[in-house]
């Protein structure tokens, strides 16, 4: 009986075991496939897209990348697998043992032991070849598959990474983010470079608005940000803007991302790029006023297509010799006529040329890369100025806030798109930005 009733125990112990069974494989990214320190056979499971196939009699290479690093991971196959779907562009899955790498190319690699192709790729008709170099603007026409391409997936990491730097960096400068409105019924910048916001279906009335008023999409989130400006003092913002700009020149988007920020009890043009642009430059750099530029620019041997003329704008062309003859380093232009700059920038009171407090940031390679100035928070100044422009009604909210708490403040505002270039030497705009909107395009 004792026998009997152990070997009973015995075969119920036996039948709630769990059987043995082998160790599922862990999915690990690419990255972190490259970065493993364990490497004696451990089982991994890896998905990714071919980037090259190299077959030899009894070997095939496979290189893998999921997006998490610039590097490939190297597949190592037996050549029963078959190669004729393993094709560039296709997409797969790879388990097997990740081992130390005999090469010195690579610090590890997978052994494959089952390669199961998720999408298959047709590469006679991708459009993007193994090996081969394609242009920029060969690559621009599939904005819905360049991103697979090494150049332009190296550009989206380095955006990327420059967004959260920013964010850090104001972050740490004590500063508020604000998400100002994409739909707005302000111009500022008073260009009238404008896309109007309308309902896609018919309103019955045409003198009908959704709003009630015309509404746009932003040009600036600098006038929303002033108003924030008077709660946190430092304050900024980061997203999408909207010109409606018929060029397709190199440096120009129909939209593009802004950094702004506006920053109160700021009092002069010297606080404003020192206390802020200056700790983001980290470089060398030369102030010089408008006039200034001016005489530079008429003194200059070059032929230029705008003749450069006091109360006229900087041209591309201008910005461009400007830094060139300020040695290449960065060069902040001050005190622009009054003229050619919006209603809220700060009056110099300066006598018979009338200047404003505006300033630029002019670099090498791009031309102008920020823009800024002293906010005009004299009640009686700016009071005056919008009624010579006919905007006293629009901007009575603006007028406000000179009433209630008024102090001396100031902001700047930069093209992320032209940060990228300057920082990249990439001489296209439409290269810096995943999907590019410009005059006649809007694809996808």
């Amino acid at each position: 009986m004792f026998g009997a009733r152990c070997l009973l125990l015995a075969l119920r112990s036996c039948s709630s075991a769990p059987c043995p069974r082998h160790k599922p494989s862990a999915t690990l990214s690419v990255r972190d496939a490259l970065r493993a320190q364990n490497t004696n056979g451990e089982r991994v499971k890896v998905q990714g897209w071919i980037r090259s196939v190299r077959s030899q009699k009894e070997v095939l290479f496979l290189h893998v990348n999921d997006g998490s690093s610039l590097e490939n991971l190297q597949v190592v196959a037996d050549s029963s697998f078959d190669s004729r779907q393993l094709a560039f562009g296709s997409s797969v899955e790879v388990q097997g043992q990740l081992v130390k790498s005999p090469s010195k190319r690579q610090n590890v690699e997978l052994k494959a032991e089952k390669i199961k192709v998720v999408g298959n790729c047709d590469a006679k008709a991708f459009p993007f070849k193994y090996k081969e170099r394609h242009p920029l603007e060969y690559l621009r026409q599939y904005p819905h598959l360049r991103c697979r391409t090494n150049v332009l997936g190296s550009i989206l990491r380095v955006r990327s990474e420059a967004t959260a730097a920013i964010h850090s960096f104001f972050k740490d400068s004590g500063f508020v983010h604000i998400h100002t409105p994409i739909i707005t019924s302000n111009d500022c910048e008073g260009a009238g470079e404008l896309f109007q916001v309308e309902p896609s279906s018919k309103i019955k009335s045409p003198e009908e608005n959704f709003f009630n008023v015309p509404a746009f999409l932003t040009v600036s989130g600098q006038l929303h940000l002033e108003v924030m400006s008077g709660a946190f003092t430092r304050v900024f913002t980061f997203g999408p803007t909207f010109r409606a700009e018929n060029s397709q020149s190199r440096r120009h988007l129909a939209e593009f991302y802004m950094v702004e920020a506006e920053i109160s009890f700021v009092e002069s043009l010297q606080d404003l790029m020192q206390d802020r642009l200056e700790h983001m430059l980290k470089n060398n750099f030369l102030i010089i006023s408008y006039t200034e530029a001016m005489e530079i620019l008429k003194q200059a041997s070059q032929n230029f297509t705008f003749t450069p003329e006091w109360g006229d704008d900087l041209h591309t062309e201008h910005e461009k010799y400007l830094v060139k003859h300020c040695d290449n380093i960065p060069v902040f232009v001050i005190n622009y006529p009054l003229a050619l700059k919006p209603f809220y920038m700060r009056d110099n009171e300066d006598g018979p040329q009338h200047t404003v407090a505006a300033v630029d940031l002019l670099v090498p390679g791009v031309g102008e890369l920020f823009g800024g100035s002293l906010r005009e928070e004299r009640y009686r100044f700016l009071e005056q100025r919008l009624a010579r422009l006919g905007l006293t009604e629009a901007y009575q909210w603006y007028l406000d806030l000179r009433r209630f708490g008024s102090v001396p403040h100031g902001g700047f505002g930069m093209g992320f798109e032209r940060y990228l270039q300057c920082i990249l030497g990439v001489d296209n705009i439409k290269d810096v930005i995943p999907f590019p909107r410009f005059t006649h395009s809007c694809l996808l």
